[in-house]
């Protein structure tokens, strides 16, 4: 596309697997033993990925980007989490931020469009939302957000669960400004040079090893003026903010999980056949009848949550408006998801031999890997609340 000066502008936007080529997936598959024994961050799945454009996938091609939207995103993602999936949960979290800029932007609301300029420069985001026993999510904080008089706030908590903790430059975070009587939350971004931010090293984890989502311990961080974006009541609030949060992290973090439990349908497919059975003539495994059972159903949680994925983020991406049906859509996605990669590990497990079950086999530490699904907001009885409340409306009493 030619522009001013004759100058021309790229537009191409490469393909999922123009990027996360097979080789280069194979190397992080590689990768993932070793972190995950040693307990260490992906380094350097996190350099190849930088290197080839996929911190920027979702910033217009025009302006460094790969021009990708969620649906191609979340495709990418379920990719990415089929050969290493804590690699993939890593980044997910800088995805996030990219995917509501996105969203937001859309939807003509431009609140966030800083956040797109400091990924084209190279700034690493994350995600400091997670706070222990808040089970409000993003209605409520137990993080403090103290105002000064030249429009900063100073946060005061603690944020769990913060993915790339080693190289994160940006933190999102929110926290509750109680000096006001009507209390509000805060919503901004802290820079990692910021004085009061304390992430011991405490990242020791049954699976999902390599994301090393140490906590965040914050103590008076100022954020500066130009650097909060938002400011909302206390509670759910129908702001465009909240929807590009849930959509982006709900979406993407299930495109993990559907990678994940693909992996699983791909393991229960493919073990059985170098077993054999003595007590029928050495036949293989993968042609016993009740194998065969198990691994179809593996392969049908497959097929459902690929539709599921697919039109979600589709619908994402095309600005379909599902009204108050779009909270539980995404809810219901992210712990299908879930339970699939879990369900499909179990399944994989109990189909592929006591072998698997020593450490250091792929499915072992990947069956580790599909528990962390467990703790990702929304949880099943938040998930299940939400479509028992767009159903039946709020409980009474």
């Amino acid at each position: 596309m030619p522009q001013a000066g004759g100058q021309e502008v790229k537009t191409h936007v490469k393909s999922i697997h123009e990027v996360l080529d097979t080789t280069l997936l194979e190397r992080f598959r590689s990768r993932a033993a070793g972190y995950d024994a040693e307990n260490t961050f992906c380094v350097d799945d996190f350099e190849e990925l930088t290197e080839v454009g996929y911190l920027k996938a979702m910033l217009p091609v025009a302006r460094g980007g790969l021009g990708w939207g969620m649906e191609q995103m979340t495709s990418a993602q379920r990719l990415l989490g089929s050969y290493a999936p804590a690699t993939a949960l890593a980044v997910n979290m800088h995805l996030v931020w990219t995917g509501v800029a996105t969203l937001l932007g859309a939807r003509g609301d431009r609140r966030l469009e800083t956040v797109l300029d400091w990924v084209a420069n190279g700034e690493v985001m994350a995600f400091g939302v997670s706070e222990a026993g808040n089970d409000e999510v993003l209605f409520d904080s137990v993080t403090r957000a103290v105002p000064a008089p030249d429009g900063s706030y100073a946060f005061s908590g603690v944020k769990v669960f913060t993915s790339l903790a080693p190289v994160w430059t940006r933190l999102g975070v929110f926290g509750k400004d109680s000096s006001t009587e009507e209390p509000k939350l805060v919503h901004g971004f802290l820079h990692r040079d910021a004085s009061g931010i304390e992430i011991p090293d405490n990242w020791n984890t049954l699976g999902m090893r390599a994301t090393q989502s140490n906590t965040t311990i914050l103590s008076n961080a100022r954020v500066k003026a130009e650097d909060i974006h938002s400011i909302l009541p206390v509670g759910p609030v129908a702001d465009p903010l909240i929807f590009g949060i849930f959509a982006a992290f709900l979406s993407l973090t299930a495109s993990v999980y559907v990678g994940l439990a693909e992996r699983g349908m791909q393991l229960a497919a493919t073990n059985p056949a170098r077993r054999t059975s003595l007590k029928n003539a050495g036949r293989a495994y993968d042609q016993d009848p009740d194998i065969r059972w198990q691994v179809a159903n593996a392969g049908m949680e497959i097929l459902k949550l690929d539709a599921m994925l697919r039109l979600t983020t589709r619908d994402l991406d095309d600005l379909v408006d599902h009204g108050p049906s779009w909270f539980p859509r995404l809810v219901t996605l992210r712990t299908q998801a879930g339970d699939a990669a879990r369900s499909c590990m179990d399944i994989a497990a109990k189909v592929s031999g006591g072998g698997q079950y020593f450490r250091g086999s792929e499915l072992e530490r990947l069956y580790r890997d599909a528990l962390a699904s467990l703790y990702h907001p929304s949880d099943a009885e938040s998930a299940h609340s939400t479509v028992a409340s767009w159903l039946l409306g709020p409980p009474r009493g």
